[in-house]
């Protein structure tokens, strides 16, 4: 360890950095290097969409399609001649709406033109011909053979994007459409092969399938925690599980249907307002099925809003085939394996729900019913989410979507939701219906992650947690509303019979409001008297709560995105009266994390007299690297910053420290799991709230520990 560093001369002696890094652009990780060797064909660089898409106004599914035909590669000579073939592919035959006469004259002319459209088909009974119609080249009546019909149904609803040669020969009969269907092929792979798919798995580790996983949907991981992209994950489970209902509330622009709209050949997303029993479920009048016959996800857009019209006839035949995947056609009971999933925004924060309503509060009145919310399997809490920005999207590899949506419709024949019982046993008061939520979520996340089967018990307690968690948030608010339902511990027991209470991360952040119950029929809540956030589960999760007392001693996790967290109550109750303080932190390096100290700094400084002086020690370890003479130099500034408030700022340079802690001299040790380092990256506007108060920001997953020794100087 080095003495006293002279900051100012240390950052004057290094030479200055070169303006600009090196060219030729970011070259593949190690893990699109991998994703490559094990999927060669089945992936696509994701930022490859953008530079294709030009003015097409096409799912991102059919780009990649196309893609995956020309450009699934890791050779930069052979993805950029594919993407020259794709955009001339789509320049020749995808048809904007704008050039339709053009088109329809090229097929005239030629006698045969090939189009990308989205195809629909309708039967004409008068005539008994099944007809379809293009999207956007404007056409209709055009005959197809029963069995093209026969081998897509799902041109019967809702439309299908194809690649179609469509042939002109006019007719003196009037009746006959002069244009004819010479050939018709959905945009979606028609075979793969599983066990490979299964074996290249077993290649990759947990982090990095999650993270191949996360760059699939067009997400880049680094920008994501952990249980941030379980939470990503877990709005593919509908593709992966039959009749899997889920909900996801939250702040608009969070990509709640991104999924839904752009990733799979099999999801339909419709407008929340659109939904009609007949469109949805049968039109008795001609006895035709609607989506959930043909679709396996059917998702709603915008479904909130409480003034929203909705059919009571609707709702109940929904409550029905949600809990027993069956509706009536007429005197028939019919089958379907359609999952639904209902996306829409919230209008005001968390702790204003939980006070004067629940979680459910922005649903329209119809469904804002325990009856018909017991059925949803998992609540996707949207506000933990983070809006969608430009960095956030992925330059890396995926699979081609219409590859890994293959992949995900085989799997919905496979039930993996025993896979836990080896290790853990579910609490004995979870009801059926509670139970068979948690097993469809935990048998989703297990074939998205684990298709191969190889999980550890500490791999599968995590995705037995999540699925807890998501259905014991549904339970929470059904208890809010009814005040007949008893309330119930959710948790689970391991194999030596510890049991472990699991508790969402609103309830740890806002116990006050949590778990106080709705007044029957009103809008108001019951006294806090009536309720005791501790009788909820016998061992509850020891989480940091403001409402505790200030000096704590022992050890406190804190979960991913929660907020209300701050050095000003984490740390700086532990540290005021103390005229010396040693911080142990191997990474300040960066200027995010240079700003958490100084954040501290200012706390120690605004908490102490003017006329006193501290004495800080910082024990971190030197970039050597090519920006050494920024750290140095910010080393610096913040050395000066502290003076002018009265703190002697040191800095030691120690390249053996690994441990993160803080010690000071009034009796108090802090160990810190992340050190400084524990809030997540903000959106980087200076208008951002939480970039001025450290509590509005969502933390990463860490802990601390506080021991309480003898008090001497440090």
């Amino acid at each position: 360890m080095s003495d006293d560093i002279d900051l100012t001369q240390a950052a004057l002696a290094e030479e200055p950095l070169a303006a600009e890094a090196s060219e030729g652009g970011a070259q593949p990780s190690e893990l699109d290097r991998k994703i490559n060797e094990h999927f060669a064909g089945a992936v696509v660089r994701k930022d490859l969409v953008k530079a294709v898409k030009g003015n097409a106004i096409v799912p991102s599914y059919v780009l990649e399609y196309l893609l995956g035909q020309y450009a699934a590669s890791d050779d930069e000579a052979t993805i950029q001649a594919g993407i020259d073939r794709v955009r001339e592919i789509l320049a020749q035959h995808y048809v904007h709406r704008n050039e339709s006469e053009l088109v329809k004259s090229k097929i005239k002319e030629r006698g045969r033109y090939r189009v990308i459209d989205k195809v629909g088909v309708t039967l004409n009974e008068k005539d008994d011909v099944y007809q379809a119609s293009f999207a956007n080249l404007g056409i209709t009546n055009v005959v197809v053979d029963s069995a093209t019909v026969t081998a897509h149904q799902k041109l019967l609803v809702g439309g299908v994007w194809c690649l179609c040669d469509v042939e002109y020969f006019h007719s003196d009969d009037a009746r006959v459409s002069p244009w004819i269907l010479g050939s018709l092929k959905p945009i979606q792979m028609s075979n793969f092969d599983y066990d490979g798919y299964l074996a290249s798995r077993a290649e990759f580790t947990t982090d990095e399938w999650i993270n191949l996983l996360i760059q699939s949907i067009g997400f880049n991981p680094e920008m994501f925690g952990r249980r941030a992209k379980l939470l990503q994950l877990v709005r593919l489970i509908p593709f992966v599980e039959r009749n899997y209902n889920l909900v996801e509330l939250g702040p608009k622009g969070t990509g709640k249907s991104h999924i839904y709209s752009e990733f799979s050949p099999h999801g339909m997303l419709i407008s929340g307002g659109e939904v009609t029993v007949p469109k949805l479920f049968v039109n008795n009048a001609n006895g035709r099925l609607g989506l959930v016959g043909y679709w396996d996800v059917v998702a709603f857009d915008e479904f909130a809003g409480k003034k929203k019209r909705t059919d009571k006839a609707l709702v109940d035949i929904m409550k029905n085939y949600m809990a027993n995947k069956s509706f009536s056609r007429g005197v028939e009971t019919l089958g379907a394996e359609a999952s639904m999933v209902f996306v829409g925004n919230t209008s005001h924060t968390v702790p204003f729900m939980l006070k004067h309503s629940d979680l459910f509060d922005e649903l329209p009145e119809s469904y804002h019913d325990p009856a018909y919310l017991d059925r949803l399997h998992f609540y996707i809490p949207g506000w933990e989410i983070d809006t969608i920005r430009s960095e956030m999207f992925s330059d890396g590899y995926g699979f081609v979507v219409d590859y890994i949506a293959e992949v995900l419709k085989s799997m919905r024949n496979f039930d993996y939701s025993d896979r836990y019982q080896q290790h853990f046993t579910l609490g004995s008061d979870i009801s059926t219906r509670d139970r068979d939520g948690i097993h469809k979520t935990f048998s989703g996340l297990m074939k998205l992650i684990y298709p191969h089967g190889e999980a550890t018990a500490e791999q599968i307690e995590e995705l037995l947690r999540l699925a807890i968690i998501g259905r014991k948030r549904v339970k929470d608010q059904i208890v809010r509303m009814d005040s007949t339902m008893a309330e119930v511990k959710f948790g689970y027991s391991d194999t030596v019979g510890v049991w472990h209470a699991v508790s969402t991360l609103e309830e740890d952040e806002y116990p006050k409001y949590y778990h106080r119950r709705s007044a029957k029929g009103a809008g108001d809540i019951a006294s806090d008297e009536q309720s005791d956030p501790g009788q909820i589960g016998e061992e509850p999760i020891e989480v940091a709560s403001l409402a505790e007392p200030t000096f704590f001693e022992g050890h406190r996790e804190f979960q991913e995105n929660q907020r209300g967290v701050s050095y000003d109550t984490m740390l700086l109750p532990y540290l005021r009266g103390a005229t010396e303080i040693t911080i142990v932190d191997p990474y300040i390096r960066l200027p995010h994390q240079g700003r958490n100290l100084v954040d501290l700094l200012v706390l120690l400084a605004a908490a102490k007299d003017p006329a006193d002086e501290i004495a800080i020690t910082l024990l971190t370890k030197e970039d050597t690297g090519e920006f050494q003479r920024q750290h140095l130099l910010m080393m610096n500034e913040i050395q000066d910053g502290a003076a002018a408030v009265g703190i002697k700022f040191t800095v030691v340079w120690d390249e053996t420290i690994h441990d993160r802690s803080i010690r000071a001299d009034n009796g108090w040790k802090i160990l810190l799991g992340r050190g400084l380092d524990i809030f997540q990256k903000g959106s980087g506007s200076q208008f951002d709230l939480g970039a001025r108060r450290q509590d509005f920001r969502q933390v990463v997953a860490f802990g601390v520990t506080y021991i309480r020794e003898e008090a001497e100087r440090v």
